[in-house]
């Protein structure tokens, strides 16, 4: 399949064959789902924590005496029912990671690229380089791309003018290709590659082939049932 090229005034200066494997996988909303879950689970710090009533402090004798007061009986001040008491059922640290298959996270990679690709929320550029870095070059970059909501703009590698330019951007987010993943791409409305940032993507998930793994095809999670 073919997509244009764009230079970075907006004109469309050529066309380029990028990978179906990659870039035209059916959407499998069970596998992004599940992927999206994992990655935003992952990115949660999990250090929340409370005291229970044994580790909050305060003296440990009887408030007050058992009987002939006309109050209820109370035994503690760090009782949970108090005002500076412990917590009951409250947060302590623990890791909120999920292990997801290396395989899957690839699909639903793809499938999410595909969809950009199908939605024609995919522009892809000739270069993108901008000397010195100014954040009004990468607004004239993205009026005369016609984008005009939040964006997502890939390069093969870590270019630091480029970041540089749209850092005080809101709704704009660069990164290399290495670092592409489903959340992100959801996030935002457009995505802009560089033909090299294209490439890049193809040789890391659009082959297929996995280091000591095989080329069969991921089961629909949604549909597959054990045997």
């Amino acid at each position: 399949m073919q997509v244009p090229v764009h230079d970075l005034t907006g004109q469309v200066i050529d066309h380029i064959e990028i990978s179906e494997r990659l870039f035209d996988t059916p959407f499998n909303e069970a596998v992004v789902h599940q992927v999206v879950v994992s990655q935003q689970a992952n990115a949660r710090q999990g250090t929340a924590s409370t005291k229970t009533r044994g580790e909050v402090s305060g003296s440990t004798s009887k408030l007050y005496p058992q009987k002939h007061t006309g109050r209820a009986r109370a035994g503690s001040i760090r009782s949970p029912l108090r005002r500076g008491g412990g917590i009951i059922f409250g947060p302590k640290p623990r890791s909120y990671r999920q292990a997801t298959p290396k395989k899957m996270r690839h699909h639903a990679l793809r499938c999410v690229l595909s969809a950009k690709v199908r939605d024609k929320e995919l522009i892809v550029l000739e270069q993108l380089k901008l000397e010195p870095p100014k954040t009004k070059e990468m607004i004239r970059l993205l009026t005369a791309l016609g984008v005009d909501s939040s964006a997502l703009v890939v390069t093969a590698e870590l270019e630091e003018n480029v970041v540089k330019s749209a850092r005080n951007l809101p709704d704009i987010k660069t990164m290399p290709a290495s670092l592409l993943n489903v959340v992100d791409i959801l996030a935002h409305k457009m995505l802009l590659m560089t033909v090299a940032a294209v490439r890049r993507a193809e040789e890391l998930w659009g082959d297929g082939s996995q280091p000591g793994g095989s080329n069969a095809p991921l089961r629909d999670t949604a549909t597959s049932t054990d045997n």
